[in-house]
């Protein structure tokens, strides 16, 4: 599984201006209601409900918030970058400026596994985070994410 299996040019925000963790939840459950076609509230909710057990705030001002989610036939990813980091009760409880959101349909036991390895391994790669904090632009944000370099398939 590729991040270009996750994510489409369209589903990369730049400069999300968002103040808090819920305000964030709440944008990205916007604009994956209009990816996936799914409400938006029934995507808060299960994002909502995934941060009570445990945040997703994963350190280095990274956050992967996810679930499961009926109605969708494949896993969704939305990735956005704010434009100034906001609290996500994070491990190291440093502030979150990149997120990338994962959806997948209630009966995607590996293929959710793999799409969150993927996306972690992605996210791990210093000198991509690196990148993707110093563009502004949706387009670059997309190219950062889904070029492959030392990479390798889940």
């Amino acid at each position: 599984m590729e991040i270009s299996d996750l994510i489409q040019p369209q589903t990369v925000f730049a400069d999300l201006k968002v103040t808090s963790k819920k305000q964030a939840l709440q944008e990205l459950a916007r604009r994956a209601a209009v990816a996936t076609g799914c409400s938006e509230r029934d995507i808060l909710d299960v994002l909502i409900e995934r941060e009570r057990l445990g945040t997703t705030g994963i350190g280095k001002g990274i956050a992967i918030p996810h679930g499961k989610l009926p109605g969708i036939d494949k896993v969704y990813g939305i990735f956005a970058k704010l434009n100034t980091g906001v609290d996500f009760d994070s491990m190291d409880n440093l502030p979150v400026d990149l997120l990338f959101l994962l959806l997948a349909p209630e009966s995607a036991g590996a293929d959710h596994l793999k799409a969150l390895a993927r996306v972690s391994r992605t996210l791990r790669d210093k000198g991509r985070c690196e990148k993707l904090r110093g563009s502004q632009d949706a387009d670059a944000l997309y190219a950062i994410l889904t070029e492959e370099g030392a990479q390798s398939a889940a």
